[in-house]
């Protein structure tokens, strides 16, 4: 079973006159990177938090944004203070005679809208226990939801690596249609270029050398024989009943781009190769979206 890295979550609580939002947003990352946007009231609840969705979510970059809004009755004071207006006037009028400003039309409406003139204060500073508890269960019920995203996902990356993986093993099942073309090509080569020498001119040692080197370049069967076990162990893999596969993948992946460039340079045959740029292609796209896999 694959979990993606990629997922999001909402959940929304009620408690006495307010209504506490928590989202939760994953991408992949190679570690765990969380930011957190949320209220000052609850910065203390801040590393309860990221310890809490380090623990379910293990890796990836992750957003957290928690917003609350008041109901009813709020709990905040305004207030309007006379003294700031009034040096913001004096102020205004000093620059309306050295620049030569006409009068605002409206000195209510320009005050009003001046830092410090008007604020609100609130009331409560503290988060009290059942308000802390609510916004920790909406976190939990989030980071559910996001979970649930994740293996939706996760579901919709087995499917395409399994399409990726029969792909790369029929391209596979190709490759001996040409292998003994390939090979008499080879062999008519080395007649040839024997035939136009003497035996004056052959050096044993050296011929012995040469002839090795074309076995080793002729013989594809043990970068063949790798590759489909590493189809295999990428399959077996995936289907681990414990998530957190991510990484392995990737190695695997990298072990059989290995097996799959080996094959090109010693193919030595024209419609062999067309075979491994096919095989390039489907695994290009399962190292892309290896990186989404937790």
């Amino acid at each position: 079973m694959l979990l993606s890295m990629t997922g999001f979550g909402k959940a929304s609580t009620h408690i006495p006159g307010k209504k506490i939002t928590v989202e939760l947003k994953s991408l992949n990352s190679k570690q765990f990177d969380m930011q957190a946007r949320i209220p000052s009231t609850y910065r203390e609840l801040e590393l309860e938090m990221r310890r809490l969705v380090a623990s379910r979510l293990e890796r990836g970059k992750i957003d957290l944004v928690i917003t609350f809004e008041t109901l009813g009755q709020t709990d905040t004071t305004t207030k309007i203070d006379p003294q700031a207006a009034r040096i913001y006037m004096e102020q205004i009028k000093q620059m309306q005679k050295e620049l030569g400003l006409p009068e605002p039309a409206d000195w209510y409406q320009l005050l009003m809208r001046l830092p410090e003139v008007v604020h609100t204060d609130s009331v409560t500073s503290t988060v009290d226990a059942d308000e802390s508890k609510a916004v920790m269960n909406a976190l939990n019920e989030a980071i559910e939801a996001l979970m649930s995203h994740r293996r939706e996902e996760g579901k919709k990356l087995e499917d395409f690596f399994a399409a990726r993986l029969k792909n790369i093993t029929e391209l596979l099942a190709e490759i001996p249609r040409w292998e003994k073309e390939r090979v008499e090509r080879i062999y008519a080569r080395l007649e040839e270029a024997l035939q136009n020498i003497t035996k004056e001119q052959i050096d044993r040692g050296r011929l012995e050398q040469e002839m090795i080197f074309y076995i080793e370049k002729l013989d594809v069967n043990e970068e063949r024989q790798r590759l489909g076990q590493h189809l295999i162990y990428f399959a077996e893999t995936m289907a681990l009943a414990t998530p957190g596969q991510g990484k392995k993948l990737g190695f695997i992946s990298q072990e059989m781009g290995r097996e799959i460039n080996t094959l090109g340079s010693k193919s030595n045959h024209a419609d062999m190769q067309k075979q491994v740029v096919k095989m390039k292609d489907e695994l290009e796209q399962i190292k892309e979206q290896v990186l989404n896999v937790m």
